[in-house]
């Protein structure tokens, strides 16, 4: 009896479980319309393909969402009647209104504490220092020393300059609710309030984001590992438009996905139930990209590369009856086997050496 070769294809052949950067291969018998499997020597392949020798990757291709960086909720600094607000979709950069309380504007700042106190002569600390730092940025504060955290003379004569520059009583001294602290220009995302509102010390105003352009997606827990902080990706955006960026940063885990919006109460309802984990992307060059927020994107991993290695495509592997894998070399009008070791998989095809593999070969595949 001769021995029997079984096609692995496609999703019903080959399963590819990533687990720790591993994969397993399970096998099932491709049958013909006859009913029969395919045997050796019974007969050429429906269709070949070449050996190729060259880069394989092992990156994969996820759905992601772009949109902006560092979202947050900016929060009234005191009580009033909201009178302004910057229109969604604008940017606001340093000294720029935010909203107007009363009909006094809240002014942007740069500087990573919050505006949590008011600001007058004789007080210390980081918020001191990030206050004389936006007065010279501005102009205002010239001959200040940004490292020294205390608010002194001349912090009050330059608070009084920039009162005087916005028309407002000059007191020399800077109340909670006249500033925002923010890392750098924001973006108005949505207004929580409305003029005419009353949001009160500690309620949302505004929920905004810095300028910069990401891209933010999940992936499954199990296939974390082809996603690491600075490699490299390649993002599609709406229209086919191919852009470059980074990997910026890889989160905890996720809540899992819940493609039934939390319907079903209680037990073992439907839905995507695996861990996933959040990933955010950077772009190169982040300026040219003109998408709108919260386009639907495709990012590619790049994943480990192995450069310059024999490999074919995946459904031309062969499950040999005396174990291992081969595949189906064709010359001359004939079909051999070949043994192969498999190595890393990607992009629809595998690594494979073995002694009798040689670039250009043609080996069987199904006809699909």
């Amino acid at each position: 009896m001769r021995k029997r070769a079984k096609w692995l294809l496609g999703s019903l052949a080959a399963v590819l479980a990533v687990s720790g950067g591993g994969y397993a291969v399970i096998a099932q018998p491709q049958r013909g319309a006859g009913g029969q499997e395919q045997r050796e020597g019974g007969g050429l392949p429906p269709a070949t393909a070449p050996v190729q020798r060259g880069d394989l990757s092992s990156g994969l291709q996820v759905e992601g969402t772009l949109g902006y960086a560092q979202e947050r909720k900016l929060n009234a600094g005191g009580p009033g009647v909201l009178t302004w607000v910057a229109a969604e979709g604008s940017a606001v950069e340093r000294d720029g209104r935010l909203y107007e309380v009363n009909g006094k504007a809240v002014r942007l700042m740069y500087g990573a504490t919050p505006m949590y106190r008011p600001l007058k002569s004789g007080d210390k600390g980081e918020d001191v220092k990030q206050l004389k730092r936006n007065l010279q940025a501005l102009g205002y504060g010239t001959g200040l020393d940004p490292e020294d955290g205390t608010f002194t003379a001349g912090t009050a004569t330059a608070v009084k300059r920039w009162q005087k520059a916005h028309k407002t009583a000059e007191t020399g001294e800077v109340g909670k609710e006249d500033l925002a602290f923010a890392s750098g220009p924001q973006r108005v995302r949505k207004g929580d309030a409305a003029v005419g509102d009353e949001p009160g010390p500690g309620k949302p105003v505004l929920t905004v984001t810095g300028t910069e352009r990401i891209v933010r997606f999940q992936i499954d827990a199990a296939k974390a590992a082809a996603a690491k902080a600075g490699d490299p990706v390649t993002v599609r955006l709406p229209g086919g438009v191919n852009a470059t960026g980074r990997i910026d940063s890889v989160g905890g885990t996720a809540a899992p996905d819940d493609k039934n919006g939390g319907a079903g109460g209680g037990g073992g309802g439907g839905g995507d139930q695996k861990a996933k984990v959040e990933v955010s992307v950077t772009f190169d060059k982040p300026a040219e990209i003109n998408a709108p927020d919260q386009s639907p994107v495709t990012v590619a991993l790049t994943g480990e590369t192995r450069k310059g290695v024999l490999s074919v495509p995946v459904n031309a592997l062969l499950a040999l009856a005396g174990g291992g894998f081969g595949v189906q070399v064709v010359e001359d009008g004939r079909a051999r086997e070949v043994k192969v070791e498999l190595g890393m998989f990607g992009n629809g095809r595998v690594e494979v050496t073995g002694d009798a593999l040689k670039e250009g070969m043609q080996v069987g595949i199904p006809k699909l």
